[in-house]
């Protein structure tokens, strides 16, 4: 199993952004009232099929190969916390998504001789007690999803916690074009609710090879009283 280390100044700007995530849920009271829940949207066509052989957080390097992912790393860090704000401990948070070409892993896409065969494509993590995740992937890209449908750029997140129907969702990169004429983004008719799902990749400061965070909060529709997370 791969386990990722970025440059040094990378990997302590992304610890110092968990540990951050860590201290605002320690503040009393901070989460008083109920959180905006974040929308249930579709898993979509291309969960994978066939799960890779590494299914670590790294989706950068698969096992110990010799050769990374083609695209813009991305560390892509949260928190799966419940509607009062509470960490969610031992949550199996599964992301999935394109590679660079606009190609996912799963074996009815149809570009599927496109893909990058170093992109793992789909990663795991269980949090622990802070409800913290993190992945190191690339900023996904636009791609077609049929003769007349162009997907905006985005990564396909579901969350199994104990207790509790498997939660899917997606997240939007800030800014993206595309957004606006997407239809499952669009599809989500709250405002406030679609903007939860819009995060910015933010260059890393400091990285010479242009290397990008992002931070995407997951809060489940649930309570304390509704299940027990120990």
């Amino acid at each position: 199993m791969n386990i990722f280390v970025p440059s040094p100044h990378s990997r302590r700007t992304f610890l110092n952004g968990l540990a951050l995530g860590a201290a605002a849920l320690a503040v009393p009271g901070a989460f008083a009232e109920e959180l905006l829940r974040t929308p249930r949207q579709t898993e979509g066509p291309f969960y994978p099929d066939h799960l890779p052989l590494d299914t670590d957080n790294d989706l950068i390097v698969i096992n110990n190969g010799l050769d990374a992912a083609v695209g813009d790393i991305t560390y892509l860090s949260g928190r799966i916390l419940d509607a009062r704000g509470g960490p969610l401990r031992n949550a199996l948070v599964e992301i999935w998504q394109v590679d660079k070409n606009g190609v996912y892993i799963h074996t009815g896409d149809s570009n599927r001789a496109k893909r990058d065969s170093n992109f793992q494509g789909f990663g795991r993590f269980l949090t622990g007690p802070t409800g913290e995740y993190g992945f190191r992937t690339i900023k996904p890209v636009a791609y077609a999803a049929g003769p007349t449908m162009q997907r905006t750029a985005h990564i396909h997140f579901a969350v199994h916690a104990k207790g509790q129907e498997k939660f899917v969702t997606q997240c939007y990169i800030k800014g993206e074009p595309l957004n606006e004429q997407d239809s499952v983004l669009r599809g989500i008719k709250d405002p406030k609710a679609r903007e939860s799902v819009i995060v910015d990749f933010a260059p890393v400061p400091g990285s010479t090879i242009g290397e990008l965070a992002a931070r995407f909060d997951i809060v489940l529709g649930f309570t304390p009283e509704d299940t027990h997370t120990d």
